[in-house]
């Protein structure tokens, strides 16, 4: 294993540094505020297609500082928009798990182990909405229903749903145990139980990577949805804004 021995670089120094490699900056200022905002190394991810393959990190020839940039945009806007569709799959998903949960199960659906599989870990579901709860910035709804009600002292599964986060919203919905349950979620979005299991857990991946302005564009990730064999989805009924 290799000692790492780079020293870290002005701005300055990080422009010349591009410049020797071959990169065209043609206006150094407002390539400095850039990389004051948002950093040499964020932006490096977006160099590499501009680059020569196997070289030292050189640029192929012509290659402007705005290319880079502009690629950097085009990045940052479609995390944009794939934040704003997740928001309303997110949103929906949330609400079909209430409505249906609550009905099948009561008010308090989350609490009672038995309506998830046996491998979940139903006592840390439980701590973790006592944390949620207690804590200082706790939702105002939330401390609302802890100084009202003592029995039972935890919230009803409506306010649950809406302080957890969508990966637990997605592995709740992946231990249910009855097919019922998930059956009458899934038939809302017009795909099969597996296949949208698969589809939220990705989509809760993607979320987090957008959510922490991380790179989306030429980007592998670890989790990959099912695809439909057939196109009977329909969504529609999902966008309500």
């Amino acid at each position: 294993m290799n000692q790492f021995t780079k020293s870290p670089l002005s701005i300055n120094d990080q422009l010349i540094l591009w410049r020797n490699r071959g990169l065209t900056i043609n206006d150094e200022a407002r390539a400095f505020r850039y990389l004051s905002v948002i950093s040499y190394y964020r932006l490096s991810a977006y160099c590499l297609p501009f680059q020569i393959a196997g070289s030292a990190h050189h640029f192929i020839p012509n290659v402007a500082f705005d290319d880079i940039l502009g690629l950097y945009v085009f990045d940052r806007e479609i995390r944009l928009l794939i934040l704003d569709a997740i928001e309303r799959i997110e949103v929906a998903f949330r609400a079909r798990m209430t409505q249906v949960l609550s009905e099948h199960h009561g008010s308090h659906a989350y609490t009672d182990a038995t309506v998830f599989n046996d491998s979940y870990d139903h006592d840390w579901l439980v701590k973790q909405v006592r944390s949620k709860c207690h804590d200082r910035n706790a939702e105002p709804f939330i401390k609302h229903y802890c100084s009202k009600y003592g029995d039972p002292k935890l919230p009803p599964i409506w306010m649950v749903m809406e302080i957890l986060t969508f990966k637990e919203v997605s592995v709740l919905f992946s231990q249910l145990r009855l097919k019922a349950d998930k059956q009458e979620i899934s038939l809302f979005f017009g795909v099969p139980d597996i296949v949208l299991r698969s589809w939220f857990r990705s989509l809760s991946d993607l979320r987090n990577i957008c959510a922490h302005h991380s790179r989306t564009w030429n980007r592998e990730f670890g989790s990959r949805p099912c695809v439909l064999k057939k196109n009977t989805i329909c969504l529609a009924s999902i966008n309500a804004t």
